[in-house]
């Protein structure tokens, strides 16, 4: 006979204010003292996936937070546990990704006085600083408030991550309010309210973009989230702007609509007069809107339900406040009535310098199907010519030079079906964020990793296989962090030598998935198709040359170069004279 007063307890609640929400997957990795947890949650009828490293499951919730605008729900243990998930939890906070992270924690009457808990450490209050809001529990009857709140807070305004700290007690707790027939626990109520700008604020935006002769609209990832693929082709098809995607905002119109400005980057950045940000931020990523980048007489028009984001780095001439859905239901028939059509000179323009650069780029992916030194061009462009034929396969990617270069390759023509390392660049996301992505969309992932990122969590290809979950993992080999040539002094590995020998593909053996391993453009072509074709979980190592890789990728600006020449000069003197 069942205990009836099992369904009184923290932990009961907890499960039935989560699924009273419709949330039902659970992401983490178990242990004292969220164990039994977890096993009732599976006795409930929750789905629980238990990961090998805390980051991945928080960034496997993270995800599915992105996927779904429900946020998603990682369990960790305490301490140890606590502090893996913190970086995931605070790169969803940054990528605007709804999440709760929920930790098991020490009692607070040891914790407060210091006394040496096992695994001790004041959760709550380490939290703060990295997410939207952080929540205690302390009492069995407050937890279908705290779920409620948690829920709100991820997903209202701009999403973000959660923290919600249970106190081990309070998860054996019994809830002692019976005078509560649901026990504190129900559904919220239009968790996150729409927000309708003003009249006054899309006159103004009308009239700035009715007198632009070079105008650009820039999507980000916010775009995406809010689903605005709709309203955002219509107002492309009717007004002939161009647009600049970011990478998660990729497939909101197809890559290769006639109006996109993606292969011509930098002049339609430099020349345009009027920028028009839908979900997206002036951050490092778009050089903070600044010259010479960007116009310095450009006039900036902002979409965003934050308004402190107004402003941040740009004069924002006209910002829209409010959800992106609600912004461009007003915006779009008020600019398409005044019959606004850009300037055919700035469209040409843009066209010019795109079927310019695609000739560069075509010479280039040609080249890498023959090259002798196989590499990042000749690996990809088998995964890129799937994808145009196969559009609803999702992608996810991380790596210096493999996401920079499979970003500009890999063509999308859906919305939300590449996810990447975002606004950090954090690398260790690909494991998590495909795990996720296969369970909430039951569709087959593929996960682009360069041999460093991998790394951070292969392991998680035993969740994979564990699981039978359609994903097939692509680890670029060049044997390095950037490439693995590097070798500073003779008798030591450089730094950011890894093992260009490694055979990552065995991983998936080991775990009964299916393993490949090529060398060259052709074999890349006959392999990937298979693999990801059979829906099985499986790795291929796609082993280029050392050689291949700049450093940092794209943005190796970014990291300070030192005069290093005349000790290596020095180094190598030494070497000759032995």
């Amino acid at each position: 006979m069942v205990d009836k007063s099992l369904s009184r307890t923290g932990a009961s609640l907890l499960i039935d204010a989560l699924q009273k929400n419709g949330i039902n997957n659970l992401y983490g990795v178990v242990g004292i003292p969220i164990t039994d947890l977890a096993r009732l949650a599976e006795l409930r009828g929750m789905k629980y996936y238990g990961f090998r490293r805390e980051d991945s499951a928080v960034n496997a919730a993270a995800a599915a937070g992105f996927l779904t605008k429900k946020p998603g729900v990682a369990m960790t243990v305490s301490a140890p546990g606590f502090l893996n998930g913190l970086t995931a939890l605070a790169q969803a906070t940054k990528n605007c990704f709804p999440l709760i992270m929920i930790s098991g924690s020490s009692e607070r009457h040891i914790i407060d006085l210091s006394q040496g808990d096992y695994e001790g450490l004041d959760q709550y209050n380490v939290a703060k600083p990295f997410c939207k809001k952080a929540y205690r529990v302390d009492r069995a009857q407050d937890v279908g408030l705290a779920v409620a709140r948690a829920i709100r807070t991820a997903v209202s305004g701009r999403p973000g991550g959660v923290y919600l700290d249970l106190p081990a007690d309070t998860i054996a707790q019994l809830n002692e309010d019976l005078g509560e027939k649901n026990m504190g626990v129900y559904k919220l109520v239009d968790p996150a309210p729409l927000q309708e700008p003003s009249d006054a604020a899309i006159a103004r935006a009308v009239d700035i973009i009715k007198q632009a002769k070079k105008p650009l609209i820039i999507l980000g990832k916010g775009a995406a989230y809010d689903r605005t693929e709709k309203q955002i082709q219509e107002l492309i098809d009717k007004t002939n702007i161009p647009f600049l995607p970011m990478s998660m905002a990729k497939g909101l119109v197809p890559d290769d609509s006639k109006h996109s400005a993606a292969a011509a980057r930098s002049l339609s950045l430099k020349n345009a007069d009027v920028v028009i940000l839908v979900g997206a931020r002036l951050n490092w990523m778009l050089s903070y809107g600044s010259a010479p980048q960007f116009n310095p007489n450009a006039k900036f028009i902002q979409l965003d339900i934050e308004p402190t984001q107004f402003d941040s780095a740009q004069k924002i001439s006209a910002p829209l406040q409010g959800d992106l859905t609600s912004i461009l239901n007003k915006l779009v028939p008020a600019l398409t009535a005044t019959g606004y059509k850009v300037p055919s000179d700035w469209t040409e323009a843009i066209a010019q310098d795109t079927a310019k650069n695609d000739a560069k780029f075509a010479k280039r992916i040609q080249a890498g199907e023959t090259n002798p030194k196989f590499g990042y061009y000749g690996a990809i462009e088998p995964i890129n010519e799937y994808f145009q034929d196969h559009p609803d396969t999702y992608l996810v990617s991380e790596g210096a030079n493999t996401l920079d270069i499979g970003r500009d390759m890999i063509g999308m023509k859906l919305p939300r079906h590449r996810l990447d390392t975002g606004t950090w660049g954090v690398m260790g996301v690909g494991m998590g964020y495909a795990i996720a992505t296969a369970v909430e969309t039951g569709k087959h992932v593929v996960v682009l990793a360069g041999d460093s990122a991998f790394g951070f969590d292969g392991m998680d290809v035993e969740t994979i296989c564990r699981y039978k979950l359609p994903i097939t993992v692509v680890v670029i080999n060049n044997g390095g962090i950037y490439n693995g040539i590097d070798n500073v002094v003779p008798d030591q590995l450089g730094p950011t030598t890894l093992d260009p020998t490694g055979r990552y593909d065995l991983i998936a053996k080991a775990f009964g998935g299916d393993n490949y391993y090529v060398t060259n453009y052709q074999e890349m072509k006959d392999t990937f198709a298979k693999a990801v074709g059979s829906g099985r979980p499986s790795l291929i190592n796609v082993q280029i040359d050392p050689s291949m890789g700049k450093e940092s990728g794209h943005i190796g600006n970014l990291n300070p170069t030192l005069n290093l020449k005349p000790l290596e000069e020095a180094e190598q003197e030494k070497l000759d004279k032995e």
